[in-house]
Formats: structure tokens, sequence, C-alpha cells
């Protein structure tokens, strides 16, 4: 049997569609200009992935892959030697890795949101898919910190996790959708970027976002404080 080529040909079509997904969509989005862009010809291309619609399946699902995996190693980090790990300090973890993972990615969450509204089934298909699973997991350390008292327990813990979503990713689509359009001019885009996207915007709205949702009876906790260089890492 002769070898099966090399995966690097995965790697470099699936690499080539995330770079063309945002302009295209599931709908526009054609074989072969993934082929062309990654240097692979169309023979290659169908033996890795069959068809278009298993392409953007795995093109997709790679995406979410990489962002779970992460998220997982975030949720269930163990403390270091000497540290004293709290629910409340996780759930911060959790939530500044999510803000960061949307701001690299936003062209293309945005565009399988905008498909999913059009009723395009590779799109839907892949939101009710994955989204229960780091819902679910979110959720979960929100419990938590329910459970050890960092956290109103008089609120359901839904409620508190869409509060925190939504202030922490909705100025993200919008700020980004604003610069990626050149709809503000250069100062504008300055301000807008230093308010919403940088590392320094997203923690302080985590910080906002959590103190909102504190249990004030037992005292608010207070953030650990790391230094970073100003601006996006």
């Amino acid at each position: 049997m002769p070898p099966r080529p090399s995966r690097n040909l995965d790697r470099a079509l699936l690499a080539a569609g995330r770079e063309l997904f945002p302009s295209r969509g599931c709908a526009g989005l054609t074989v072969r200009e993934v082929a062309d862009a990654a240097g692979v010809n169309l023979g290659m291309f169908h033996y890795h992935f069959k068809s278009r619609e298993a392409f953007l399946r795995a093109l997709l699902q790679s995406v979410y892959e990489d962002m779970y995996s992460l998220l997982l190693a975030r949720a269930i980090r163990l403390p270091q030697p000497g540290e004293q790990l709290r629910a409340f300090d996780v759930l911060r973890g959790a939530l500044q890795f999510m803000g960061r993972f949307v701001r690299a990615n936003r062209p293309i969450l945005a565009r399988v949101l905008v498909d999913a509204l059009g009723h395009d089934p590779i799109a839907t298909e892949f939101l009710e898919r994955n989204a229960p699973r780091h819902l679910k997991l979110m959720l979960g350390l929100v419990e938590a910190a329910q459970k050890e008292g960092s956290v109103r327990s008089t609120v359901p813990a839904p409620q508190l996790l869409g509060f925190c979503a939504g202030s922490l990713a909705m100025p993200i689509l919008f700020g980004g959708a604003v610069l990626e359009r050149a709809a503000a001019g250069a100062a504008h885009a300055r301000m807008i970027e230093a308010a919403l996207l940088t590392d320094a915007a997203l923690d302080q709205r985590i910080d906002l976002a959590l103190a909102a949702i504190a249990d004030l009876t037992q005292g608010a906790p207070r953030a650990k404080r790391t230094r970073r260089p100003k601006g996006k890492q």
C-alpha cells in the first residue's frame, strides 16, 4: 500500500481555509480557491477531505478544538506549590483566556454567527454540537465559585455567566468590526482599540463583571495582579 501523503498538506489546506473563511463564509468558500491558496492540487484536497462540506466541518472543528483544549487546561489547572488557588481565580483565568481567544479569532467567529443566523446548515450544526461543551465547562466554574461563596448564590449561574460573557465578548465583536471596516479615523481607531481590545481593556471588563457578581456578604475577592506589557499579547 502506498504511504499516505504528508499531513502537512492537511494543515496547509486548513490554514488557507482559516484565512479565507471570514470573507467567504460557508456558502462562498470554494475548493479551488482553498487549494490554490495552500499551493495544493485539487486531487490532494479531495484525498484529504473528500468534499467541500467535510472540509468546512473540519476547518470549524479545528478552530474550536484549539480553543476548547486550552480552556479545559485552564479549568482544571492545579495549584502550584505554595499557591492558594480559589475557584474565583480559576473563573477569572478562564474568562481572560476566552477574551483573548475571541479577540484573536473574531473574524472567523463573527462569520460563523452570521452564517448560523442565515440558517446555513453547516454553521448551525457546528454551533449546536459545540456550544454546549464550553458553556457547560464555564457554567461549572461559576457554580464552583458560588459554592466557594465568592460569587452570588442568589442569582442562577447561567444568568451570571451570560452577564460576564456578554460584557466581555460583545465589545470585542463590535470594536473589531468597526476597525476592520475602517469606519473610524486613525485617532478614533486608537481610542477604540485602547478602550475595547487591549489586554488591559479585557482585564478591566473582566474585573468589573466579576465585581458585579461577587458575593459582597463574603467580601469581594481581590484580583491577583501580574505585570504584563501594555497592549495585546
